[in-house]
């Protein structure tokens, strides 16, 4: 199961992603580092894969030809974080009722 890295909401098919595809859900390109396994924030140039080039907007199509899509989990388990985040912020900020 493939999941976008922007919306979070599953991509049908198998296999290879085309460079020019987009998610039918939110528009966002697929062939992106964001929904590549490899990708690293803490790794160099952000990739685990030691002779890809700089890309310098992660969230859009590259030519990267050691491009893999990430299993779903990670992929839900980063959208899962943000979620927690965003809850324990608006909480953190709430207006009190008095």
């Amino acid at each position: 199961m493939m999941l976008c890295h922007s919306c979070g909401k599953e991509i049908e098919g198998e296999g290879k992603v085309g460079r020019q595809e987009l998610c039918p859900h939110c528009r966002s390109d697929l062939h992106c580092c964001l929904n590549c396994s490899l990708y690293d924030d803490y790794a160099k140039n952000k990739c685990r894969e030691s002779s890809t080039e700089w890309v310098s907007d992660r969230g859009k199509n590259n030519f990267c030809e050691f491009f893999t899509f990430q299993k779903s989990g990670a992929a839900s388990g980063k959208i899962h974080q943000q979620e927690e985040a965003r809850a324990k912020l608006e909480a953190l900020f709430r207006k009190k009722s008095p």
